[in-house]
């Protein structure tokens, strides 16, 4: 947790050699910032200052701090006071009810100039007051950050300010209300670990410092680019970085596709008669007919210029957003996870690419399938991969555990699920995202226990006898319709 200075920059605003040029998300005020990304809002009353009416009954008490708080730190108050002449703020946070692109959300703005933007008992208050009249009201949570972490003029009463926030988010959570963290420049500490990393799609601005550690507590040849927005998102820690003059377009996107039509906020999959209705099948948009034997199945599959995932995303949807990362340090390119909007519905998505899917995919896969089932939105998921990665790096990483994760976020899930084979299905790196009793298939598809080339050389048969391996495994989609393997075979767009 970082300290914060007497001037209210913060540890991250204090380092060495002159100031560099303050980024965009830095210019802003808690206000501003606000103001920046809605059309309009209202702030909760602040029973310090002035405030407004609105939400007034849950406006938090102010806490009945002794001379220089808990801690009695010599100068305490006096601080207090002097971040409060230079902001206007009474404390470091301004919560506000607001709305973006026609849709209510509760928003968290905090104020870097007060105290390094650091979390005290008081933003406690304030935020536990915010998260009560979200779940009250049914809203998504929107946080703006911008923090050095935790208050330490309040000591332990501060620090344990983390564990009051995490516990009203996961309330949150539970209630099936979406959590969208904004990072602007610094989120570090507990600020980073609580209302940013526990977000359901986690934002940053260019060029923020992003990361647990502050500038001030890091190893002192710790490598910069990793506690950057950009790092963890490179990591998979991040869904996007995303530039200052699209961050309003971007918010209004990912509200309408989580709080809108097919997918309403607070229905956690549980009872919306429109959320339980399936994602309609896509249409085939590869070559029609079906193939005559197993290898010409294989061979359409493994085509260079077959459809891939991308043109049945386009096809599909009017407009998508994607997340990004497993948030366990990897990133997967041939694994394509998010939610789009298909005949005025959301729809959540995740689509293999073609290419051997590494321990990251299954996982971001698993992160998306129960982020739609909390939410109650149905789910598709596009086949299409020759199977697991299986180099060591993979294993190293976990391939088993992951696959397992992603079998259970499927047989778990309360929304239903439809599954389409758009082109290779490799064993039990494919069958990882179909769909029981719900996967179909294009004519230009194959699924098999294992690849014919693999399944000969494993029973020590000539090359030669590949293409019979093939016909035996009976991976064409009129085989696996007759095998009950698929429900039926998707027709042509």
């Amino acid at each position: 947790m970082s300290s914060v200075s007497d001037d209210g920059r913060g540890e991250a605003a204090e380092r060495a050699g002159p100031p560099a040029a303050p980024l965009p998300c830095t210019r802003l005020t808690a206000r501003q910032a606000i103001a920046a990304v809605s059309e309009a809002y209202t702030e909760l009353t602040d029973p310090e200052g002035p405030g407004t009416a609105a939400a007034a009954s849950h406006a938090p008490a102010a806490a009945a701090f002794p001379p220089d708080g808990p801690l009695g730190w010599r100068g305490y108050d006096e601080m207090r006071a002097r971040a409060h002449a230079r902001t206007g703020e009474h404390e470091s946070v301004v919560t506000a009810l607001a709305t973006m692109g026609g849709t209510e959300a509760m928003v968290l703005s905090f104020e870097f100039r007060y105290l390094g933007g650091s979390l005290g008992e008081r933003t406690g208050d304030r935020l536990e007051a915010a998260y009560t009249l979200a779940r009250e009201r049914g809203l998504p949570v929107v946080s703006l950050i911008a923090t050095g972490g935790s208050r330490m003029q309040e000591g332990m009463r501060a620090l344990a300010q983390l564990q009051r926030v995490a516990a009203q988010s996961a309330r949150n959570r539970a209630a099936g209300l979406p959590q969208i963290a904004v990072l602007r420049d610094p989120t570090t500490g507990g600020g980073w670990a609580t209302l940013g990393a526990a977000a359901d799609v986690i934002l940053a601005l260019p060029g923020a410092q992003v990361g647990f550690a502050g500038s001030r507590v890091r190893p002192a040849d710790a490598d910069p680019y990793a506690y950057s927005a950009e790092g963890q998102l490179a990591s998979g820690h991040l869904d996007a970085v995303v530039p200052p003059d699209r961050l309003r377009t971007t918010l209004q996107h990912w509200l309408h596709l989580l709080c809108g039509t097919g997918g309403a906020a607070g229905s956690g999959g549980s009872g919306e008669e429109e959320a339980l209705v399936s994602a309609p099948l896509p249409s085939a948009r590869g070559v029609p007919g079906l193939p005559e034997s197993g290898w010409g199945a294989v061979t359409r599959a493994r085509e260079p210029r077959r459809p891939r995932a991308e043109a049945y995303l386009r096809a599909y949807f009017d407009d998508r957003q994607e997340i990004s990362g497993d948030r366990c340090g990897g990133v997967d390119p041939g694994m394509r996870c998010g939610f789009g909007r298909h005949q005025g519905r959301t729809i959540a998505f995740a689509a293999q690419c073609g290419t051997a899917t590494r321990p990251a995919g299954f996982r971001t896969a698993a992160r998306l399938i129960r982020l739609a089932d909390r939410l109650g939105i149905p789910v598709l998921t596009l086949v299409d991969t020759p199977g697991a990665a299986n180099d060591a790096a993979a294993e190293r990483a976990g391939t088993g555990a992951a696959i397992a994760d992603a079998f259970a976020a499927l047989a778990t899930a309360r929304v239903p699920v439809t599954s389409l084979l758009i082109g290779e299905g490799g064993s039990g790196g494919a069958l990882a995202l179909a769909a029981p009793d719900q996967l179909w298939a294009t004519p230009d598809s194959y699924f098999s226990v294992i690849a014919p080339e693999l399944a000969a050389a494993i029973l020590k048969r000539d090359p030669a006898q590949i293409h019979e391996t093939a016909d035996q495994l009976r991976i064409r989609p009129q085989d696996l319709l007759d095998l009950g393997v698929i429900r039926g075979i998707a027709p042509p767009a």
